[in-house]
């Protein structure tokens, strides 16, 4: 049962995603940090099997990392979902794949604009305006279809986040009471509080 929500304004892109770490029946943790800083200006959420998770966004990160030592400078967002995409796509051929979900969102300073890209476990990649995994998605979807606003501020954008949370938490039969949140801008990737 998880859920994380990501939606791009004028300049910003904000990614929030649950905090429950949870196997069947069983609540775990509840501080659980579900995203990974990959760049300067790039975050990434991640949601699946719970080794499969933290195992592949560490692989992401130290080899974005490695990337950024070899060549001096930080992947723009789109070659970073290329990669992660083309990852995924390689494990699913693989004896190992791994059974995960990813948002990535990242502040393309070349050209000045935000992006976010949507990753599922099956190696399918797209850059949309807003999106969500889990069972949240089911509830969230349809807000973030009616309220986005591509030129919204940052303000409006964290409304807009807080009813998508205020409805998952409203409508959705487990208790996911805490979400994290973290805004990419040109200043770089930061974590609000709702």
């Amino acid at each position: 049962m998880e859920c994380s929500f990501a939606i791009t304004g004028k300049d910003y892109v904000l990614v929030a995603s649950d905090t429950n770490a949870a196997r069947s029946i069983i609540k775990m943790k509840s501080d659980e940090d579900k995203t990974k800083i990959l760049s300067p200006h790039l975050v990434m959420t991640y949601s699946g099997e719970p080794g499969d998770t933290v195992q592949f966004a560490e692989y992401v990160e130290r080899n974005i990392r490695l990337q950024h030592i070899r060549n001096i400078h930080e992947l723009r967002p789109s070659s970073s979902a290329a990669w992660i995409r083309r990852s995924l796509a390689d494990s699913l051929r693989s004896r190992h794949p791994y059974a995960v979900n990813l948002l990535l969102g990242g502040y393309d300073v070349a050209t000045d604009t935000p992006k976010l890209y949507w990753i599922d476990y099956l190696g399918t990649l797209a850059e949309v305006p807003f999106a969500a995994h889990g069972y949240g998605s089911y509830f969230a979807l349809s807000l973030l279809d009616r309220y986005h606003n591509p030129q919204a501020s940052l303000e409006e954008g964290v409304e807009t986040l807080k009813r998508c949370i205020a409805e998952v938490q409203t409508r959705l039969v487990v208790n996911l009471e805490k979400f994290k949140v973290r805004v990419v801008d040109k200043d770089g990737v930061r974590e609000i509080e709702l």
